[in-house]
């Protein structure tokens, strides 16, 4: 009835069928390029599929059809699997968009620049308070507080950045712990970072806020709402409409917000961003958005690419399940496609205080369901979040003010990467990490998604110093400085269950 509403509302960009029901597929080709991809296509529509988006980068198809579909498809010549990406049926396939399809749009410079859920409130670091896989309330599918309940501050003036502070750029409880990031002869000068560009997946970025009218590029920004790359003017921008769309504001003003005595500053003001939306308009981050999003910034040149969210409907993904190990599949080939052409991928490790590499309990799966309580399911470590567990992915535990690991933080020895600021969610603005928000505002938020943020930002840097490395020696840099810095023991940022290789340092 829900889903019927909002139908007639106009809110779903689903175009109703004749009292058929769909569930969006992933196709995978045993060719994951542009030849495979095209076999996927035509057999998914000899078998009554609707065709929506192909990624010819990957040997990837997006469908949309009725029940049955996945068992027709599989098996058939050229295809490698193919399974559902989500649990809750639509009218029907997304409504046709002028424009959508292109993942080359955008990246003809002499084209001119178009006009134009991992964050947790102050609050219990409770699951699903608006957060995206990254605030203390790790979030995806069912929210328990929309952007309405976010309480916002006043201009920070960036001060008190205990956050860059806590990355070797300021001395700790220093009046003014802001640094100058672009100040010293072994710091990146500004030309040199803003010939980086570093892509925000997530709900969208507010290219209007103050702290971000410089950093955002139009040309290198787009939506992945619905899977299909959408770089008409504005896409970007976050749906005020659909709950949370102000977290992507606030993780990309700690990548990169101006450094200009207003608002905060990022770790690395004066790099490009790529505003890439992904949440989708019934609040989802689905396994097609993702890949979208990544191959769209690995083409656009990105060097880092920030993932603060956990896929949706499921919050990890078993290999046993087959919809759940195309999902995986899917998505990995996009990462090791980002990876092989230069972007560092980052992620946020959640917020469920789960060790990552032991049983554990999902309560959550699946999220996209509009009846019904959810599943509790026992899981195993071989199920993963997606993308933060992928192979070769950044992943990112929070810490707070002192250097802690945050009580809500996943961890986990060989699951995480780093650890970076993510703060106390009950902490207030001297706990959280202050950041942008939505219509010129700023908010203090915690949480893992924070955390990934710092180690993007620093990914720039490290790029701005070194344009000739690839992603696996950028991050590798990230690891070593960060082990260097850290003494070895229990409960110090050399403990691996929860620091990974240790705590972010900025890139001198």
């Amino acid at each position: 009835m829900l889903l019927t509403a909002l139908v007639v509302g106009g809110a779903v960009p689903y175009v109703a069928g004749p009292g058929r029901s769909y569930l969006s597929y992933l196709v995978l080709a045993e060719r994951a390029d542009a030849d495979g991809a095209a076999r996927a296509a035509a057999e998914a529509r000899a078998a009554g599929g609707q065709v929506v988006q192909e990624y010819p980068q990957i040997g990837v198809v997006l469908a949309y059809a009725g029940g049955g579909f996945a068992e027709k498809v599989r098996g058939r010549p050229g295809v490698a699997a193919v399974g559902a990406s989500r649990t809750s049926p639509v009218p029907g396939p997304p409504r046709p968009l002028d424009g959508a399809g292109d993942f080359r749009a955008g990246t003809d410079p002499a084209a001119g620049d178009r006009a134009g859920g991992d964050r947790a409130r102050s609050g219990p670091a409770a699951d699903g308070t608006g957060v995206r896989g990254g605030g203390a309330a790790d979030g995806g599918g069912a929210v328990d507080g929309g952007d309405d309940a976010t309480a916002t501050v006043p201009d920070p003036g960036e001060q008190d950045a205990w956050n860059l502070a806590l990355l070797g750029a300021a001395p700790a409880g220093a009046a003014d712990a802001t640094p100058n990031l672009l100040r010293g002869t072994a710091a990146p000068a500004a030309d040199a970072l803003r010939k980086v560009l570093v892509a925000v997946l997530d709900s969208g970025v507010d290219d209007t806020h103050p702290d971000l009218r410089a950093a955002v590029d139009p040309r290198s920004s787009a939506s992945c709402a619905d899977g299909r790359p959408d770089a008409r003017t504005g896409a970007w921008r976050p749906d005020a409409g659909v709950g949370e769309s102000g977290h992507g504001t606030h993780v990309a003003g700690i990548v990169g917000a101006a450094r200009d005595g207003r608002g905060v500053s990022g770790v690395a003001p004066g790099v490009r961003i790529a505003a890439v939306r992904l949440l989708g308009p019934l609040g989802q981050y689905y396994a097609e958005n993702i890949v979208c999003g990544m191959l769209w910034a690995a083409d656009h040149g990105a060097r880092a690419i920030n993932n603060s969210y956990f896929a949706d409907p499921w919050k990890y993904n078993c290999p046993e399940d087959p919809d759940q190990a195309v999902l995986t599949a899917a998505v990995g080939r996009a990462v090791e496609y980002a990876r092989g052409k230069g972007a560092v991928v980052v992620a946020s490790a959640g917020n469920d205080g789960q060790d990552l590499g032991a049983p554990r309990t999902d309560e959550r799966s699946p999220n996209d369901r509009t009846t019904g309580p959810p599943q509790s399911r026992h899981v195993g470590p071989e199920c993963v979040r997606l993308p933060g567990e992928l192979p070769g992915v950044v992943t990112v535990t929070a810490v707070d003010r002192d250097g802690r690991p945050s009580a809500y933080t996943n961890y986990g020895r060989g699951h995480v990467s780093l650890a970076a600021p993510g703060g106390d969610p009950d902490g207030g603005a001297r706990g959280a990490v202050v950041s942008d928000w939505p219509g010129g505002r700023y908010a203090a938020l915690a949480g893992t998604s924070m955390a990934a943020a710092h180690v993007t930002g620093a990914v720039a840097v490290a790029a701005a110093l070194h344009p000739d490395w690839g992603s696996d020696r950028l991050a590798a840099q990230l690891a070593s400085d960060a082990a260097a810095a850290c003494p070895p023991g229990p409960h110090v940022c050399g403990d691996h269950e929860f620091y990974g290789a240790g705590a972010l340092v900025l890139p001198h």
